[in-house]
């Protein structure tokens, strides 16, 4: 997991998605250009962008990320950065801020999430930057669904 990216502004969706997969993204909507080639610059980061002039950004690793679909440049991503799907660690960041997850005990969570998920959750877990708490609900068996295709067509080679 030690691949790190940092994700123009055209590409919030695919930066959150990756975040769900545990990648770390830098992502800021409303970054300009010159921040966002900093940002990857300091970190060491692929630049993945959509704007032909930022990926000719010199001395940078730059994925142009040619697809308008998620689901098409989750695919691209996965092949050309290369990213290792098998060792996705999901739900251990935060989709909004990037931080890493840390465990939160239901007593410390229950008069932030509604009734219903109180009841019937054991485990919750707290995002250290923004606050956000998570629980494993019923999508996470999508996500993890979503994670498996992605992974069976990167084996195969699709893009």
């Amino acid at each position: 997991m030690s691949l790190r990216f940092v994700a123009d502004c055209m590409l919030g969706r695919l930066a959150r998605w990756l975040r769900a997969f545990g990648f770390d993204v830098v992502y800021h909507p409303f970054a300009d250009d010159r921040q966002v080639l900093a940002w990857a610059r300091e970190r060491g980061a692929v630049l993945l962008t959509r704007d032909t002039n930022l990926a000719q950004a010199c001395g940078l690793r730059v994925l142009f990320v040619a697809h308008d679909r998620v689901e098409d440049q989750l695919r691209q991503v996965a092949k050309e950065a290369p990213i290792d799907l098998q060792r996705a660690r999901p739900l251990t960041r935060c989709t909004v801020c990037n931080e890493v997850l840390t465990p939160a005990a239901r007593d410390e969570v229950w008069d932030q999430v509604p009734p219903f998920i109180y009841l019937t959750q054991e485990r919750y877990a707290r995002c250290p930057g923004c606050g956000r708490v998570y629980w494993e609900g019923t999508h996470v068996a999508r996500m993890r669904e979503r994670l498996a295709r992605l992974q069976e067509a990167a084996g195969r080679g699709e893009q």
